[in-house]
């Protein structure tokens, strides 16, 4: 379901639910990702309604579900019996303990935290990635791409990170550069850091098979 752009809709919404669909999809888990702050927050008690059980609202940009508005959501959720997690950026997203629905998404589908296998192989004095599989890709894509160009990458750790890091600054990364207040650096910055992790650990499991 599709709800209107919030530049279309006045900053402040006293009746948000006129704006709301007359009709939702069956579904068992809602992602609420672009919607206007009024509406987010508004959005739990439809999916009760119609018995959706767990809602994710990733936050790829402090501006559009900032801390006050995350914490009413939360409270709102429980209050309702939603599922509920707000994942900072949303490749963060991992199984959560007592979230089932939530903890299927990414098991199922294969989609959150990224996760990879890679191999390695003796090319001339270095030792470089011969195949990088993905296990789990983060939701926007980018553990593919970023995968596919590490293929012939030296594993030494300042050209490994140079790597990763122009691969994932290569991939329209849907977090936004603009600093968090939370986090006190760009959100982008943390995918960044979640996929090199996510390689690093990779490549240490890759040479302790060895």
């Amino acid at each position: 379901m599709q709800l209107p752009n919030p530049s279309e809709l006045p900053a402040f919404i006293d009746n948000p639910e006129k704006y709301m669909p007359k009709k939702i999809p069956k579904a068992d888990l809602c992602i609420g990702s672009g919607l206007h702050k009024d509406l987010l927050l508004e959005l739990p008690y439809h999916l009760q309604k119609v018995r959706i059980k767990g809602l994710i609202v990733p936050i790829e940009d402090f501006a559009e579900v900032p801390s006050g508005l995350r914490k009413q959501m939360e409270e709102r959720c429980q209050e309702l019996g939603l599922e509920n997690v707000f994942p900072k950026p949303f490749c963060s997203l991992e199984p959560v303990e007592g979230k089932p629905m939530v903890s299927r998404f990414v098991n199922e589908l294969k989609v959150g935290r990224p996760s990879l296998e890679v191999s390695t192989a003796k090319r001339g004095k270095h030792e470089v990635i011969e195949s990088a599989i993905v296990k789990r890709s983060a939701p926007c894509g980018s553990t593919w791409y970023i995968a596919r160009k590490l293929i012939g990458a030296e594993t030494t750790k300042e050209v490994l990170y140079d790597s990763v890091a122009k691969a994932h600054h290569s991939y329209p990364c849907t977090a936004t550069m603009n600093v968090d207040p939370e986090v006190k650096e760009p959100i982008l910055h943390i995918g960044g850091y979640i996929i090199r992790e996510e390689v690093e650990k990779a490549l240490e499991q890759a040479q302790a098979l060895k």
